[in-house]
């Protein structure tokens, strides 16, 4: 362990987006706004969860696994990246960096599964609504995220090991916002075939699989919406889909940019595009997905409504002592 920490330097410096370096406190604006709206919605969507029994369903149970998610993926990326923007942090320790490649991949391969077993649920719900409380149980929920939590575990811990092997004798400077996997192996001074095949597998066996599978059955769940009878059954069908959809094209279509721009871009798509898109993953997915949810979602709206005149009609500590002063 001590010849292998030779090879690995104290820290890292991420550069943040190279030739850009003079508009870093510009893109900070709306990177800094859109953080600060994905924390608020999230944290509404689980405050409103929390507070109202009614939406202890199972698709909320699933959207609140989403939620948690999101929370914790942007604030895995977001923060250090404001901190190279706003103070000129560009530093981070060697283990750190590897700690923050392992969190932002392991939560967006848990992300993927979640949003596969929304589309079963979806699935099941739309396709065989009789035995959707047969299958859709409490216990099929705590296997979905053991399993979940348990396969992104598998999947992205070779990722670090073969990270860690690597000798960093030549560079530690990333040309990135945040440590990514292949922004990492790029820097080593050794060949990185094996970290190119193995992530090129990782992401196949997982996100992959999961977008195919999820693809399959919104194909299903469309089929069936257009069997329906009822045109508000439709219309509320549908609703959900799109939702889920929007969702998805957010999560999925900047994540395989990014994983197809490192291994095929190298050298055509600009390292400005190819680190803002990188970005997009990890905080765009977790800004909009309270808006779409709870835009779009009928019983969400209503709670949260709800909620908020409650709270408007609550008086204020102020206005009880004021009464009392009067008195």
């Amino acid at each position: 362990m001590s010849n292998m920490s030779a090879f690995h330097p104290e820290y890292f410096l991420l550069i943040g987006i190279p030739g850009l370096e003079e508009a870093h406190l510009l893109i900070s604006i709306p990177f800094c706004v859109m953080y600060f709206v994905s924390l608020l919605g999230n944290s509404t969507l689980l405050l409103v969860f929390a507070s109202n029994e009614s939406l202890h369903q199972p698709m909320y149970v699933f959207l609140a696994m989403l939620t948690v998610t999101d929370l914790l993926l942007s604030s895995a990326a977001v923060p250090k990246t404001l901190c190279i923007f706003w103070f000129n942090s560009h530093e981070i320790l060697f283990n750190g960096c590897l700690l923050q490649i392992f969190c932002i991949h392991y939560l967006f391969v848990i992300e993927s599964s979640i949003m596969l077993t929304m589309a079963y649920d979806r699935y099941v719900a739309i396709c065989s609504p009789l035995m959707y409380t047969v299958i859709v149980t409490n216990s099929f929920i705590q296997r979905a995220a053991l399993i979940a939590i348990l396969r992104a575990f598998c999947i992205i811990t070779p990722l670090i090991l073969l990270l860690n092997r690597l000798p960093y004798q030549q560079s530690n400077i990333i040309a990135h916002t945040y440590c990514e996997h292949m922004a990492m192996a790029r820097v080593a001074s050794a060949d990185v075939t094996i970290n190119n095949v193995y992530g090129m597998l990782a992401a196949s066996a997982s996100t992959g699989v999961d977008l195919i599978l999820i693809i399959v059955s919104y194909g299903f769940i469309s089929k069936e919406v257009r069997s329906l009878q009822s045109s508000e059954a439709r219309s509320k069908a549908f609703n959900t889909c799109v939702s889920h959809i929007c969702v998805l094209s957010l999560f999925y279509i900047p994540a395989f940019f990014s994983f197809i721009a490192h291994r095929a871009g190298q050298g055509k798509i600009p390292p400005q595009v190819h680190i803002l898109l990188a970005n997009l993953y990890v905080i765009v997915p977790p800004m909009m997905n309270p808006i779409i949810y709870g835009a779009r979602t009928k019983e969400i709206r209503q709670r949260l409504v709800i909620m908020m005149s409650k709270r408007a009609r609550r008086p204020k500590m102020t206005d009880f002592l004021f009464s009392h002063v009067l008195q």
